[in-house]
């Protein structure tokens, strides 16, 4: 008795995924936990041609929790409930606004520090 062919099209193919390597899991979970990092910055002439701004602080968004602003000074620390809110401490001075620039979302990430450089 021989065997017949196998009519299936397709080659087997294994029905588990091929796991990944330690160290790759390890940077995914460091990428999908991140916390966001976005700068204060206050602008004078906000709409004119002449318009300046300049960054004030630097702050860590962690989703729903705590956001941390430092000012460039080193002196401003402090705990707020959203990145909103920091620039609404930044705000006040006659003339002055201030915004929230978002660096982009990190898309790497790497275990030894000359790579992540």
């Amino acid at each position: 008795m021989t065997a017949a062919p196998s009519q299936n099209p397709r080659p087997a193919t294994r029905l588990w995924a091929t796991p990944v390597p330690f160290d790759q899991e390890l940077c995914g979970l460091v990428l999908d936990t991140a916390p966001r990092l976005f700068a204060v910055v206050q602008v004078c002439g906000n709409g004119r041609a002449d318009a300046d701004g300049w960054v004030v602080a630097w702050g860590l968004a962690d989703g729903d929790g705590p956001t941390y602003v430092v000012g460039v000074d080193g002196q401003t620390r402090m705990t707020v409930a959203s990145p909103e809110r920091a620039v609404h401490l930044f705000t006040g001075q006659p003339g002055i606004t201030a915004r929230l620039v978002w660096l982009a979302q990190p898309a790497a990430a790497a275990l030894d520090r000359a790579e992540a450089a």
